[in-house]
């Protein structure tokens, strides 16, 4: 007797009741779903875009996995114009005009979930990672102080330090000679250099990168694996959400792990809590700046966090891409170091460099903007919202909610701002133009750093580090690219991820 036979009558008449039921379940969650789809994208269907992309986070997720989203956004604002589509409710621009107004103090537009990602910690926001505008603006406040050098009176002395420090590690274990070749990776020891400034300016003591010529803690191995996916997962908020949840935050880094990122931040916080003991002396220093100003215990270690993560990388980032095309072209080599030279001889520069003597360099200022412009270290789409009652952008009108990006290729190597040759390295650009065209350009560079209420706190000692360092290295020693056919490997995970930079460094004889 078969199966169906077997059963009762009742049973399999309720069985074949059951099954239109299903169908029918299943038939309307797919009708919500295609509803809600064609909802979002009809939304902002006027604004042109890759079709598909407006269907799903697909076409995001896709480029932030292939280390190419910078690049993929470029191509989409040049095929469709400065404000395109990249995703259901995200739009890019590439009009530095309207990232002004979206970060102006006074704006109305506020941070996009994409920032979710960049929590180090479930539920903990830091001054990157913060939605709250309020919450925002009074950090800033309570910050500015300790960044600014106003009440971090060791700044400048604490970056001569590792400067020299850095100078001695090459100097006694990478300098080659005529019958001695010994290259160095240069954007390894850049990176630890960048890492122990930052350290020690957040902690008040640096973690000795350049001491142990070791990557400390294993930072640069974790950033590395870190960055690539916070990236991608911060194109799709709901996932961050998902992984934060109490059902999954378990298998986040945490403070108690005795490898990785969360050992990491247990080192950090530790540091921090150091300096909150109750007989601890006070520091003229970033961190004590903060103590100062108010900042709990729980707020300083993620500042302190922070600034580590997002200091180091990013000055090492400017420092090896304008190493790279220094060595790649000759001319602006030689032109740089006889500028150094130069001011040495004529005692305009002192040793070490002082910050405002170097800004008086104008070809070494013109390097560090075509640096920072080529490839800009933040290179996320850092998006912003619309505000609730939406905005006319291009004579378009973009509902409230909407998510907003940067482009920063399309930006920085705009040939309208810049010229027909603003992908390239050319620092004569910058010598070459006029008042009013050098203020068009140097406004737009500034926005590397963001403007407004995002502007970055930490601007004063990237730029000091790098008006300090190039002439610093360059008096003492020539560089040359040890494998000039693939000088170093570089991705995109919002931040730029370069390694493997041999160099070959040799001592100059008619340094300064």
């Amino acid at each position: 007797m078969s199966a169906v036979q077997s059963l009762p009558l009742s049973s399999l008449l309720r069985q074949i009741r059951t099954i239109p039921t299903v169908a029918t379940v299943a038939g309307t969650l797919l009708a919500l779903f295609l509803a809600r789809t064609l909802r979002a994208w009809y939304r902002l269907s006027h604004v042109p875009g890759p079709f598909w992309a407006g269907f799903s986070k697909y076409w995001m997720v896709r480029e932030s996995l292939k280390g190419t989203q910078p690049y993929a956004i470029q191509n989409v604002i040049a095929e469709y114009g400065s404000l395109a589509r990249i995703g259901p409710n995200e739009l890019v621009t590439g009009d530095p005009e309207l990232l002004r107004r979206m970060m102006a103090v006074r704006s109305d537009y506020t941070r996009g979930p994409w920032y979710n990602a960049l929590r180090f910690e479930p539920g903990k926001d830091n001054l990157f990672s913060t939605r709250d505008e309020v919450r925002h603006t009074k950090m800033r406040a309570k910050m500015a102080a300790g960044y600014s050098g106003k009440e971090n009176e060791s700044m400048n002395q604490t970056i001569d330090t590792h400067i020299a420090r850095l100078i001695h590690l090459l100097d006694t274990k990478y300098v080659s000679t005529p019958d001695r070749s010994r290259p160095v990776d240069f954007a390894q020891k850049i990176q630890f250099f960048t890492l122990d400034v930052i350290s020690d300016l957040a902690f008040g003591e640096p973690f000795g990168y350049v001491e142990q010529d070791d990557d400390v803690f294993d930072f640069i191995k974790i950033t590395k694996a870190f960055f690539p996916v916070t990236l991608v997962i911060a194109n799709v908020p709901a996932l961050v959400s998902l992984l934060h949840s109490r059902l999954f935050r378990g298998l986040l880094p945490k403070e108690s792990d005795k490898f990785g990122f969360g050992a990491f931040i247990g080192v950090a916080n530790k540091k921090v809590a150091e300096r909150f003991e109750p007989h601890a002396p006070s520091h003229p220093d970033m961190l004590g700046s903060f103590i100062r100003h108010g900042l709990t215990k729980e707020e300083a270690q993620r500042e302190a966090l922070l600034n580590v993560i997002a200091g180091s990388d990013t000055t090492a980032t400017t420092i090896r891409v304008a190493m790279l095309h220094l060595l790649s072209s000759p001319s602006a080599y030689r032109k740089l170091q006889e500028e150094i030279d130069y001011a040495i001889r004529d005692g305009r520069v002192s040793s070490p460099v002082t910050d405002p003597e170097a800004r008086q360099l104008p070809y070494l200022q013109a390097v560090i903007k075509e640096a920072l412009r080529l490839k800009a270290p933040a290179a996320g789409p850092l998006f912003k919202v619309v505000p609730p009652g939406g905005d006319i952008i291009d004579g378009k009108f973009i509902p409230g909610g909407t998510q907003i990006g940067t482009s920063p290729f399309s930006i920085y190597h705009s040939k309208t701002t810049f010229g027909d040759d603003a992908a390239l390295f050319v620092p004569e650009r910058w010598l070459e133009a006029n008042a009013a065209r050098f203020a068009e350009m140097a406004g737009v560079v500034d926005l590397v750093f963001s403007t407004g209420k995002y502007k970055c706190l930490g601007m004063p000692v990237a730029l000091m580090e790098l008006n300090k360092i190039f002439v610093e290295l360059l008096r003492r020693f020539d560089f040359s690219m040890a494998r000039p056919e693939k000088p170093f490997q570089i991705a995109n995970a919002g931040i730029w991820l370069i390694e493997d930079f041999p160099m070959r460094i040799t001592r100059r004889t008619d340094g300064q």
